[in-house]
């Protein structure tokens, strides 16, 4: 199985050409109408989100066998850069996102840049979800001497074998999901490997009218020692 996921690493930074060309040939669309915009807008968007997981692929081949460096990190603050960048798409799906910061430590031991892509791999999947009109959720609480980052959708219940190996920590390989359509499993793949180089745990909740998805990460030692 191992050997599979590598052979998926490597093909990471070929396939990063095409997508490179694609947001290149974006730009050079001169259709003037606004209709045509819209196109070229979305074209872009595809193609940087598309480049940005082909990114974190490349980066996970260097990571197994390298050196990753933690520090305290204030999830707050990676929350909220996510969640302004993730504002445009989620508003160009017609869906909103509410953020709930529930925690009263603030620092976490992570890696910002990994961490991050777990959190912006997990909106990925939920902005799909959030039902027209409808919303996504972010919380942000504590959880016994961690802090938990979660993220609610509302679609379709998740399949019992992606949940489960959610629920035992990170997903063998990136795979499609049949009752989620536009969930990316090589986003979730991406989100449960980083939280696992990082030593969180991610899992998975499945509920009546959607999914969970959640990172806990251990609270910094530094914040203790300083009476945060």
């Amino acid at each position: 199985m191992e050997a599979e996921v590598n052979d998926i690493l490597a093909l990471a930074e070929e396939l990063k050409r095409p997508l490179v060309t694609m947001r290149q040939l974006a730009f050079s669309f001169d259709g003037a109408g606004a209709g045509d915009e819209r196109i070229r807008n979305e074209m872009v968007s595809v193609s940087d989100r598309a480049i940005r997981q082909v990114n974190d692929l490349i980066r996970m081949k260097k990571l197994q066998d390298g050196y990753l460096s933690m520090e305290p990190v204030a999830i707050r603050g990676v929350c909220d850069e996510v969640t302004n960048e993730m504002t445009k798409l989620f508003k160009y799906n017609r869906r909103e996102l509410y953020v709930r910061y529930q925690n009263r430590a603030k620092l976490v031991m992570a890696n910002y840049e990994l961490l991050k892509s777990v959190i912006y791999n997990f909106l990925l999947s939920a902005v799909h979800y959030a039902g027209h009109g409808e919303h996504a959720e972010l919380i942000v609480r504590d959880a016994k001497g961690k802090i938990k980052v979660e993220i609610r959708d509302y679609g379709p219940a998740l399949p019992m074998d992606v949940w489960r190996e959610m629920r035992r920590g990170w997903l063998q390989k990136p795979k499609s999901i049949a009752m989620r359509p536009g969930t990316s499993g090589l986003g979730l793949f991406i989100a449960s490997r980083f939280s696992k180089l990082m030593n969180g745990e991610v899992g998975a909740v499945r509920h009546r009218d959607g999914t969970s998805f959640y990172v806990e990460l251990p609270v910094s030692r530094q914040m203790s020692l300083l009476g945060w």
